[in-house]
C-alpha cells in the first residue's frame, strides 16, 4: 500500500520532517516497518500552503523518493505550517503522475493508504455518484482520486466528517451489493489549509496503521535532550503512517475506526461511521 504524513504547526524546513528523523518518509520508502509493502517505490507526492496563497502547490513525480534529487533540492528550501507527503505503492493502477498523491482541488489536499476491494467491478457505479460538474477534474485511474471526489461530492466544504462517511458508506453498500464482504480499507488525510482531518477505518476493522505525535509540551518534558523542539509551539502535530522514531512517548496510535482533527486549540477524537443518504450506517443499509 503507501506511506504518508501530515504536518501542522510552527513553519519548518520540509527537509527536518521528510529527511532528518531516523525512521523518516524517505527511510520508510525502502524500509517500511508497518506496511503491507517494505517498499514503497511506485512515486511520491508532496503538497504544501504559503501564508497568503489560496490554493497549496503540489509536486508529484512517478519514480522512488529516496534518490530524487528534486525533492531534497525542494525540501531544503522550502518552508510551510501545513504540509503533505506521501510516497507511493501501488495496488494496481498505473504508475504515473496523475496517479501520485496528494491530490488537490482548489484549496483541499487529499491522500490516502489503502483501496476498494474490487475497484475495477465498482468504479462505473461509483463514478456515476461523483457531481458532474467535478468529474471532468479527474486526472489519474485510482480509487483514491475517485474517493476524494466521492467527498467533495457529498459536501466536503460544508462538513468534511459528514462527506467522508457518506463516501465510505456508499463504497460500502455498493460493494456488498456486489457480494464484496470487506470493501474498504482507509487512513485518509486531508486538509483545507487551516484545519487538518485524519481518519482510520476499514470494512473489516482491521485498519492500517496510523499515529499522532504527543504534544509538544509532553516531548519536551520527556526529552529534553531534544533542543529543536524549543522553538516548536504547542499546537504543532504530525498525523503519520507510522512513527518517524522510536522516542518512547512520542506517539499514540490512532484508535480504530476513528477520526481525528488538527486545529489550533481544538484537537479531538471521534469514532467514524461510514452513512448512506438516510443517515444511517451502511452496514446497517444493506441488510
Amino acid at each position: 500500500m503507501c506511506r504518508w504524513l501530515a504536518y501542522s504547526g510552527t513553519p519548518v524546513l520540509l527537509d527536518s520532517v521528510l529527511y532528518r528523523p531516523a525512521h523518516s518518509l524517505i527511510d520508510q520508502s525502502l524500509h517500511s516497518k508497518m506496511g503491507v509493502e517494505t517498499t514503497n517505490g511506485d512515486g511520491f507526492g508532496i503538497g504544501w500552503y504559503t501564508p497568503g496563497i489560496d490554493t497549496p502547490a503540489v509536486v508529484r513525480e512517478t519514480g522512488p523518493a529516496w534518490n530524487n534529487r528534486n525533492l531534497r533540492e525542494i525540501s531544503a528550501h522550502v518552508r510551510s505550517h501545513l504540509f503533505f507527503a506521501h510516497i507511493r505503492a501501488s495496488t494496481g493502477s498505473a504508475i504515473q503522475q496523475t496517479n501520485c498523491h496528494p491530490f488537490r482541488h482548489g484549496r483541499w489536499l487529499w491522500m490516502h493508504n489503502g483501496a476498494i476491494t474490487d475497484f475495477h467491478r465498482l468504479r462505473r457505479d461509483l463514478c456515476l455518484l461523483i457531481d458532474p460538474k467535478l468529474f471532468a477534474d479527474i486526472e489519474g485511474s485510482t480509487d483514491s482520486e475517485v474517493m476524494f471526489f466521492l467527498a467533495l461530492t457529498f459536501g466536503l466544504d460544508q462538513d468534511p466528517p459528514a462527506a467522508i462517511a457518506r463516501m465510505a458508506g456508499h463504497v460500502e453498500s455498493l460493494g456488498r451489493r456486489i457480494g464484496v464482504d470487506y470493501p474498504l480499507q482507509m487512513t485518509i488525510a486531508v486538509t483545507d489549509g487551516d484545519r487538518l482531518w485524519a481518519f482510520r477505518y476499514s470494512s473489516e476493522r482491521r485498519s492500517r496503521s496510523l499515529y499522532y505525535s504527543a504534544e509538544v509540551e509532553t516531548l519536551r518534558a520527556l526529552h529534553p535532550d531534544l533542543t529543536f523542539l524549543e522553538g516548536m509551539s504547542d499546537e504543532t502535530r504530525l498525523v503519520v503512517s507510522e512513527p518517524l522514531s522510536g522516542l518512547p512517548g512520542a506517539w499514540n496510535e490512532v484508535p480504530e475506526s476513528s477520526y481525528g482533527l488538527v486545529r489550533g486549540g481544538s484537537d479531538f477524537l471521534q469514532p467514524f461511521v461510514p452513512t448512506v443518504d438516510g443517515g444511517e450506517s451502511a452496514n446497517r443499509a444493506v441488510r
